[in-house]
C-alpha cells in the first residue's frame, strides 16, 4: 500500500501520483508554479506586486483569503490596479483585509 500526502509531503514511490490534501497544495511546487502563472497579468505593475507576494506571503493565507485572492486573479487589470493603488475602494471586507496584506510586500 503506498503512503499518499494527507499534508505532510511523505510519499513512498516515485511512480505514486500525489494526492494532495488543499493545506499542503501551497507547499507542492506544482501547484505555486499555477498560482504564479495565474498572477502574470497585462500590466507589469500587477505581475511585480503579484510575483512578490505570492513568493513571500501566499503560503500564510487562509483557505478564505485564498478564495479572496482566486476573486482578484479574475478581475480585470485596470480595476484591480486601481484597488492595489488605492484609487478604488474594495468591495467587500475580506478584499480590503487582503488588499492590506498585498500592499505590505
Amino acid at each position: 500500500m503506498k503512503n499518499q500526502d494527507i499534508g505532510t509531503g511523505i510519499q513512498d514511490s516515485e511512480k505514486c501520483v500525489p494526492v494532495l490534501h488543499p493545506a499542503s497544495c501551497i507547499l507542492h511546487p506544482e501547484f505555486l508554479q499555477r498560482v504564479r502563472w495565474r498572477c502574470r497579468r497585462g500590466l507589469l505593475e500587477l505581475d511585480i506586486v503579484f510575483g512578490r507576494f505570492v513568493d513571500t506571503h501566499y503560503g500564510e493565507l487562509t483557505e478564505s483569503e485564498r478564495q479572496t485572492f482566486d476573486e482578484f486573479l479574475d478581475m480585470p487589470d485596470n480595476p484591480l490596479w486601481d484597488m492595489i493603488s488605492g484609487r478604488k475602494e474594495a468591495e467587500t471586507e475580506s478584499q480590503a483585509a487582503l488588499l492590506a496584506k498585498i500592499k505590505s510586500v
